[in-house]
């Protein structure tokens, strides 16, 4: 038996909210968090989506373990992050560690774009 992750409730807690993260009310962050049971595709029993969003509503962030990605597009999900453009394998290693992951990814786009300081 694992561990209990000590930040598991507050990112299911975050489940279903979405924050505007800017002055202006343009950019906003929405966290979409269930638990499932635990597979191969989703060894941490969870299936979430953490992103950011821009005036347009287009994603600017995103961590996620949804879809498969790069060689393994046509196999299982993995956990990934987007950003922008890209994306890569995120090497999921608890819940508070992927806020703290997210918020940090936020904060630099949003500071690319010059929203914040």
């Amino acid at each position: 038996m694992r561990p209990r992750d000590p930040g598991l409730d507050t990112l299911l807690d975050l489940d279903g909210v979405v924050l505007v993260v800017d002055p202006e009310g343009r950019y906003w962050v929405r966290f979409v968090v269930t638990q499932v049971p635990v597979s191969s595709e989703k060894p941490q029993g969870l299936d979430y989506s953490l992103t950011l969003h821009g005036p347009r509503g287009e994603r600017l962030v995103g961590f996620d373990n949804a879809h498969p990605v790069g060689r393994r597009e046509r196999g299982e999900p993995h956990d990934h992050r987007h950003r922008l453009r890209t994306v890569k394998p995120y090497e999921y290693q608890d819940a508070a560690s992927l806020l703290a992951d997210f918020w940090t990814a936020v904060d630099a786009v949003l500071r690319e774009r010059g929203v914040i300081q």
